[in-house]
C-alpha cells in the first residue's frame, strides 16, 4: 500500500529482532504504549539501515469494553521521516480477530481448538501455562498437525496434570486476519498524510482527542458518545476542535445514563 501510494521502496532490515520490543506471549514486556513502541521499532530500523524514512506497526488485543468475551484488535502504524521531522500515525480498532486461548488436556481438544481458530492457515502457540515467561516452555509458529501433536506431547510432559495452554499466534506473518487489520491502519495512515495543518501546512493534521458529551435526544443530558474531536499539529502545535465529527447532533437515549440508567 505504501509503495503504491508514496512511490517508496519498502524493505525489512535483515536480522531485525522485533521481539526485544515485546512479545504477544508475554515473556518479554513491551517497553511503552503502542505508538511509543512502534516509534522505537522505526527508529531502530533507521539506525540499522541508515535510511531517513521508516514505517513500523504494533498491535494489541484486549477485551471489548462493552461486550464481555469479545476481543478487539487495535493496530497502529507509525511513519517516521527524519529528513522532514515528521511523524504520522494510522490506527484502527477492529473486532475482526481470531484472538483466542484455551487450556487443553488432550490432543483431541487441541485439534478442536486449532480448527476453531482457522488452523493451519493461522498459526498456533503452545506453552506449559499462560503465565510462563520461560522461552523453553513456549513453542511458537505451529502451522501443521504433526508439529501441533509434537508440541502438545512435549509440553504435556512438563506439566503436573498433562495440560497445555494454546493460543492463536498473533504475530502478523502467522495471522492473515491480523494482516487485514494492519492494512486498514495503513490506509488510515495514508489518509492522515493528506490532512494538512491549516496554520503551517504540515501533513498529519489528525484528530487525537475525542471529547465525550453528545447530548441525549430526549433529555439533552451529556452522554459518553463523542461531541467533538480535537485535531493537533505535531510540528507547530496548532489545535482545532471539530464538533459533531460523526455527523450526529444528538445521542439515542439508549446511551444516556439518565434516561437509561
Amino acid at each position: 500500500l505504501l509503495m503504491e501510494a508514496l512511490g517508496v521502496q519498502v524493505q525489512v532490515p535483515e536480522h531485525f529482532d522485533t521481539d526485544r520490543f515485546g512479545t504477544f506471549t508475554r515473556d518479554i514486556d513491551r517497553p511503552g504504549d503502542q505508538i511509543e513502541t512502534a516509534r522505537l521499532k522505526a527508529k531502530a530500523a533507521m539506525e540499522i539501515t541508515g535510511e531517513t524514512l521508516a514505517i513500523a506497526s504494533e498491535g494489541s488485543f484486549v477485551p471489548h469494553p462493552w461486550l464481555p468475551g469479545l476481543p478487539i484488535n487495535r493496530e497502529v502504524v507509525v511513519l517516521l521521516d527524519a529528513q522532514h521531522d515528521l511523524e504520522i500515525v494510522g490506527q484502527v480498532t477492529s473486532t475482526n480477530t481470531n484472538f483466542r486461548h484455551e487450556t487443553v488436556h488432550s490432543l483431541a481438544e487441541a485439534i478442536a481448538f486449532a480448527k476453531a481458530i482457522g488452523f493451519p492457515h493461522h498459526g498456533l502457540v503452545a506453552m506449559t501455562q499462560r503465565s510462563t515467561k520461560d522461552p523453553s516452555h513456549i513453542i511458537k509458529g505451529i502451522t501443521d498437525y504433526d508439529h501441533l501433536q509434537a508440541a502438545v506431547e512435549q509440553l504435556a510432559q512438563q506439566t503436573s496434570d498433562g495440560s497445555v495452554h494454546l493460543e492463536t499466534d498473533m504475530r502478523a506473518h502467522m495471522n492473515p486476519t491480523r494482516m487485514k487489520v494492519i492494512a486498514e491502519a495503513t490506509q488510515d495512515l495514508l489518509f492522515n498524510l493528506q490532512q494538512s495543518c491549516p496554520q503551517c501546512g504540515a501533513p498529519g493534521f489528525t484528530g487525537r482527542d475525542r471529547q465525550p458529551g453528545l447530548p441525549c435526544a430526549l433529555c439533552q443530558s451529556p452522554t459518553t458518545l463523542t461531541l467533538a474531536i480535537v485535531y493537533h499539529c505535531r510540528r507547530c502545535g496548532y489545535s482545532q476542535e471539530k464538533l459533531y465529527p460523526d455527523g450526529q447532533y444528538t445521542a439515542d437515549p439508549t446511551y444516556c445514563s439518565y434516561c437509561n440508567p
